[in-house]
């Protein structure tokens, strides 16, 4: 039997009577919607839900999506992604912001005995900050590739939750260093530094941490000759993308998103920007993850680093990790409250 948070009618979002891709909160609950659709598609899988018992098809079908592709992982079959096609004519639609062709939505981690062996693999690569060497990776920023090049990096948009938030960033990162920059929506992504907005009280015991941490990082940058302007072209192409993050501030796994960001800010008001700059380096990538065997996608960069980002935190109190870190949450019609800031 399927639980009551993989059927729509129980726990999809409410019915929007005109839908308006100005509208955030449209835009975000029909892509949280697209990506709880694939991970209902491995639950299918996994329980041989088929015909009248699966219960994916409703959650791209409400917004008047089609499947066009499932992305699988080629080492335990498992569906770790999808690309989804719009059957609205976007054309011809006068809103500011143009309607996708393609959506490329990716899963997070499924703790089941078919899933977890793969989905934990990847999340390990995710805090030694080598994910692009996962297979996931490479087959996903290849189907952006494809659709970008079929019919433009306007058309497409990628999204991601939990450990498929990490691997969306990812990709939209190296889209848009190369000059390919795609609509992103990153749902509770991970993050490699210490949830300090979770451990710590103290504001100025926070920011006194990671002033300590960025001068340590840029030293070592330093003593390792990191040429900060090395990639300048690179760095100015990603500076022009704009992510959306959607972090939940009682999330561990997120919520240092919130206080990075507000660290940079205080940082460049303090002058000491070339630091921070410089403590985008990640070390343990150039020390772990480096080599011969470098993909052609790899930085040296932290995955989280990013020069701009559109950041919306959920502020709603919840019960419980799962309900913090779900992907439900990001079509709550209460989230009409959540706070959001542009981060330049």
């Amino acid at each position: 039997m399927a639980s009551r948070r993989e059927i729509f009618s129980f726990s999809g979002p409410p019915p929007i009577p005109s839908f308006d891709w100005n509208n955030l909160y449209h835009r975000a609950s029909l892509v949280s919607c697209l990506v709880q659709g694939v991970y209902t598609m491995e639950r299918d899988r996994q329980q041989n839900r088929c015909g009248s018992d699966s219960q994916a098809r409703p959650w791209w079908a409400f917004y008047r999506f089609t499947l066009y592709q499932q992305l699988r992982d080629a080492l335990d079959g498992s569906i770790y992604g999808a690309v989804f096609q719009n059957d609205i004519n976007y054309q011809n639609t006068p809103n500011s912001i143009v309607p996708p062709r393609y959506i490329i939505a990716l899963r997070g981690t499924i703790l089941s005995p078919q899933t977890m062996v793969c989905d934990v693999q990847l999340n390990i690569r995710i805090a030694f900050e080598n994910l692009y060497r996962g297979g996931r990776f490479v087959q996903a920023i290849q189907a952006m590739q494809y659709f970008v090049a079929a019919y433009g990096n306007t058309a497409i948009w990628i999204a991601g939750h939990s450990l498929g938030a990490g691997l969306a960033l990812l990709a939209g990162k190296i889209m848009a260093m190369y000059g390919c920059p795609v609509e992103a929506y990153i749902f509770n992504p991970p993050i490699s530094l210490i949830p300090l907005e979770q451990l710590v009280e103290s504001e100025d015991l926070k920011c006194a941490v990671r002033l300590a941490r960025d001068i340590l990082k840029a030293g070592i940058a330093r003593v390792l000759d990191l040429n900060e302007g090395q990639e300048s072209h690179l760095f100015m192409n990603l500076a022009c993308w704009r992510p959306h993050l959607f972090v939940n501030q009682s999330d561990p796994i997120c919520s240092e998103y919130i206080g990075y960001f507000n660290h940079r800010g205080d940082m460049n008001e303090l002058q000491l920007g070339r630091i921070e700059r410089l403590a985008r380096y990640s070390i343990r990538r150039i020390l772990f993850g480096g080599g011969e065997s470098s993909s052609s996608y790899s930085s040296e960069e932290h995955l989280h680093f990013l020069p701009s980002a559109i950041v919306m935190v959920n502020t709603i109190i919840s019960p419980d990790f799962q309900t913090d870190h779900g992907i439900h949450q990001w079509w709550n019609p209460m989230l009409g409250q959540f706070s959001y800031q542009i981060i330049a």
